[in-house]
Parts: C-alpha cells; structure tokens; sequence
C-alpha cells in the first residue's frame, strides 16, 4: 500500500473527500515527524509509538576493496508495535 493508497482506504471509511483525508494525513505525518525531531517520543495507545535512538560510531568494512572505514555515530527513528497492533497482525 502507498501513500495514496491510505490516502483513498481514510477517505472511503471516514465517509470524507479524498483531498481532506490527505490533509489530515499530512498534518498527522508533519506533527508525528516534528516531534520525534525535538526527541518526544510519540504514543498512540493500540498501535504503537515512534521515538528516537542513537546509534554508536563503528568501524565497518568497505565491501569492494576490504578496507576499513569510520562509520559516524548517528540518530535513529524507532517504532514499537503496540498489542493491539501486534494482536491483529498475529491473528489473535
């Protein structure tokens, strides 16, 4: 499914235009996204929760030539399944 997809199934279920549904869903994504730039973590009870991680500096290796390279530490996204979402996906 894509963007446009969810943007039709929202649209088609809430009984609304397809152009509010992709509003809303842009707000949604713009809100979700400016949050968890500011370090929040952001919850939505039975689907799951979005926050921000750290990933250390590593040393890795170039896989066409072997040599060794400085990989940067860097900041890292994460997104935890709620139970209700892990449920309707597991078929419980």
């Amino acid at each position: 499914m894509i963007k446009q997809d969810l943007v039709d199934a929202v649209a088609a279920k809430a009984g609304t235009s397809k152009a509010l549904a992709a509003e809303t869903l842009d707000a949604l994504l713009r809100t979700i996204t400016a949050a968890v730039t500011k370090g929040d973590t952001v919850q939505l009870i039975g689907f799951g929760s979005f926050s921000t991680g750290e990933r250390a500096a590593r040393t890795g290796r170039n896989p066409a030539t072997g040599a060794e390279i400085q990989i940067a530490a860097a900041k890292t996204v994460k997104f935890t399944a709620g139970k209700a979402f892990k449920d309707a996906v597991n078929g419980a």
